[in-house]
């Protein structure tokens, strides 16, 4: 699995063009799937097991570095889960980088999250048995949107479920990483990624609030974790470092490092047996998180 040409503007804008072209992808008969607009680029893609529905959700937000991708890629593996633990899934469509940087991405999470808040009686969905999570790009912001809510106030998530999260803009700045060719995304493409998404130069001193989890010096109060990562990948240190940090402010945080794991491996080798075990455990902790 190489990596995405993201280097120039006119690759970024050619994939992402290349990508809404694609069919909506095929998903199991078991679940409706709605897509939902909200009218100014945003909105979610929603997945309702036909029959034997719990009062839980999770909130899924799509990687793609903060630059390419859409909510459509997950739409298989969010259908079988909406199916297998029968909740409901809303998936996140949020507006991309770099012609909608922060706080554009983030604020379009926060909208699908009050959206669903909104929508919890009439879907009969408790607003206390809603997970975020996201994967890469979606971690980070699934991260961001729960540092969020908390400072919001309000109903809390049940939990974050972090899959590969892209938390620390000082890891595109530190240039020593680019001598490592990491599969799926080098950090080359980060400094891109986290560039765009700031419209700044990774590793300033000072990051917006809410934009870089990994600065936030203040993690109490934050909903359960789950954070998984391989241990070849680019993101390594810095989900590292997060959970620790998340645990050290009293934030129970399960960690799962998965030995010579490239980066969303869950994504490209699904079907192998390390990618089965990793899923299996997130399921897991989700279950539980849920009370499903």
């Amino acid at each position: 699995m190489p990596n995405f040409p993201i280097g120039k503007p006119w690759q970024i804008k050619l994939l992402n063009k290349m990508m809404s072209f694609a069919p909506d992808p095929k998903i199991n008969d078991l679940v409706n799937r709605e897509i939902i607009d909200f009218g100014s680029g945003a909105g979610v893609r929603v997945f309702t097991p036909k029959k034997d529905v719990s009062e839980a959700a999770l909130l899924f937000i799509h990687g793609g570095g903060m630059v390419i991708g859409s909510a459509s890629q997950d739409d298989q593996r969010l259908a079988d889960l909406a199916a297998e633990l029968g909740i409901t899934v809303v998936s996140v469509e949020y507006r991309l980088a770099p012609e909608n940087p922060f706080p554009i991405p983030l604020e379009d999470c926060f909208e699908a999250w009050q959206w669903l808040g909104s929508e919890a009686q009439a879907r009969k969905i408790n607003p206390a048995r809603v997970v975020i999570g996201g994967q890469s790009a979606g971690g980070g912001l699934a991260a961001s949107l729960a540092l969020k809510i908390r400072d919001q106030k309000g109903v809390q998530p049940a939990g974050q479920l972090l899959f590969c999260p892209m938390l620390d803009d000082r890891t595109a700045a530190n240039r020593e990483l680019d001598k490592t060719n990491h599969f799926v995304w080098h950090n080359k493409s980060n400094l891109v990624g986290w560039g765009s998404y700031l419209s700044q130069a990774p590793g300033l001193k000072d990051a917006p609030k809410h934009a870089v989890p990994a600065r936030e010096t203040k993690l109490a109060g934050l909903p359960p974790a789950w954070i998984g990562v391989g241990d070849i990948e680019l993101f390594y240190a810095e989900d590292i470092a997060y959970a620790k940090a998340l645990q050290a402010a009293g934030v129970d945080c399960k960690l799962n490092v998965v030995e010579g794991g490239p980066h969303a491996f869950e994504t490209f080798a699904a079907d192998t047996p390390t990618a089965q075990a990793y899923l299996k455990d997130a399921t897991s902790w989700l279950k539980e998180r849920l009370g499903v």
